[in-house]
C-alpha cells in the first residue's frame, strides 16, 4: 500500500533583514523602486509540497512516492531523500534547468517579499501518474497548472482514489477548473482562506462540494480543522505545539497525516488528530523537513493531546 504525492520540489532559500521594510520602503517611490537588504542570516531548506508530505508521511511510518521534475542542481535534495529512504523513482530529471526556487525575505514585523522561480516544475506534466504499480491513493498538490489537470485526470482513469490539494497553486484556475477537479477527486483540503477562493470562483459551498467528494476538510489554523462529509461535519481540534517557530509547511504535515489515516482505514477523528498532531510537530521546527519523530513519541503526545490512544 503506497501513496503517490504530485507537487513541486523545490529548495526555499530563507532571508531575515533585521529592520522592517516600511522604514526603507518611499510610498510615493514605489513606481521607481530600488531597495536593498542587508541579511545576515539565510538558510537554504529542501521544500516543496511533495518532498515535504512525503517527508512527514515517512516519519509516521506510511509510504509514499513523490513525482515531480527537478533541474540538473537537485542533487543534495535527492542525497537528502535517499538518507530519509524515500524512493525517488517518480522524480524525473529536465535537462538544461533548475530545480524550482522560492527567495524569501522577511522582516521583523514577518512581512515577506518572496521571488519565486519555477524552473524544471513548469515540465510536471511529462511525468505520468502510474496506472499499475501498487499505488493506493494519490494527491495532487501545488504544482504547474498543466501537471495538477493531467495528474488528476489521470488518477480518475487509472481508478486511483486522490486528494485534491490546490493550495498556493489555486490563482492558476478559474471557477470551471476547480469544479472538474474537484468532480474527479475523491477528497478536497484547504485552508479556510483557500477554501473561501474556492467558493467565490465556484459559487459552491461546503454543503454543495461535499455530495460531489467523499470529504471536504478545511484547516483553520489555531482553531483546528473540520471534515465534512455528505451526513456530518466532524470538528478536529489543534493539537498543542510546544513552541511556534515556523508555520511554513504545517499544511503539508497535516496532509500527510491525513494520508496515513486514510491508508489505514482510520476514521475521521482518529485521522484529522493525527493530522493535527503532525502539523504541531513542524511549527516547533524552522524550515519544512526539519521536524523528527518515532511512532512511540507521537503516540504518547496524541494520548497527551486528545484523551486517548492510537
Amino acid at each position: 500500500m503506497a501513496a503517490l504525492i504530485c507537487g513541486s520540489l523545490a529548495f526555499d532559500v530563507i532571508m531575515v533583514f533585521q529592520d522592517h521594510f516600511k522604514n526603507h520602503i518611499l510610498p510615493d517611490k514605489v513606481h521607481m523602486l530600488n531597495v536593498s537588504f542587508l541579511v545576515p542570516t539565510l538558510r537554504r531548506e529542501f521544500g516543496g509540497c511533495a518532498g515535504n508530505v512525503a517527508y512527514t508521511l515517512k516519519l509516521l511510518g506510511g509510504s509514499g512516492y513523490p513525482l515531480g521534475t527537478v533541474g540538473e542542481d537537485f542533487a543534495p535534495y535527492a542525497q537528502w531523500l535517499d538518507s530519509q529512504c524515500i524512493d525517488r523513482r517518480y522524480i524525473e530529471t529536465v535537462p538544461g534547468s533548475y530545480t524550482a526556487q522560492a527567495y524569501i525575505t522577511s522582516d521583523l514585523d514577518d512581512n515577506q517579499i518572496t521571488a519565486f522561480h519555477p524552473g524544471a516544475m513548469a515540465f510536471s506534466a511529462q511525468v505520468a501518474v502510474p496506472d499499475s504499480a501498487g499505488i493506493t491513493l494519490g494527491m495532487v498538490s501545488p504544482d504547474s497548472r498543466e501537471g495538477m489537470l493531467a495528474h488528476a485526470r489521470q488518477f480518475q482513469a487509472a481508478g486511483i482514489p486522490f486528494i485534491f490539494d490546490p493550495g498556493q497553486a489555486m490563482p492558476l484556475f478559474n471557477g470551471d477548473d476547480l469544479i472538474a477537479m474537484i468532480e474527479q477527486a475523491d477528497w478536497v483540503t484547504v485552508n479556510d482562506y483557500e477554501f473561501a477562493l474556492i467558493q467565490e470562483r465556484t459559487g459552491l459551498s461546503a454543503a454543495e462540494i461535499a455530495p460531489r467528494v467523499r470529504a471536504l476538510i478545511v484547516t483553520c489554523g489555531v482553531n483546528g480543522s473540520y471534515i465534512q462529509t455528505a451526513d456530518a461535519r466532524i470538528d478536529i481540534p489543534a493539537a498543542l505545539a510546544k513552541e511556534v517557530v515556523d508555520p511554513t509547511g504545517c499544511g503539508d504535515a497535516y496532509r500527510a497525516g491525513l494520508l496515513y489515516g486514510m491508508m489505514r482505514g482510520l476514521d475521521w477523528e482518529t485521522t484529522g488528530r493525527i493530522a493535527a498532531l503532525a502539523g504541531a510537530y513542524k511549527i516547533e521546527k524552522p524550515g519544512t523537513q526539519n521536524h523528527r519523530f518515532d511512532w512511540d513519541e507521537f503516540r504518547e503526545r496524541f494520548s497527551e493531546n486528545f484523551g486517548y490512544r492510537l
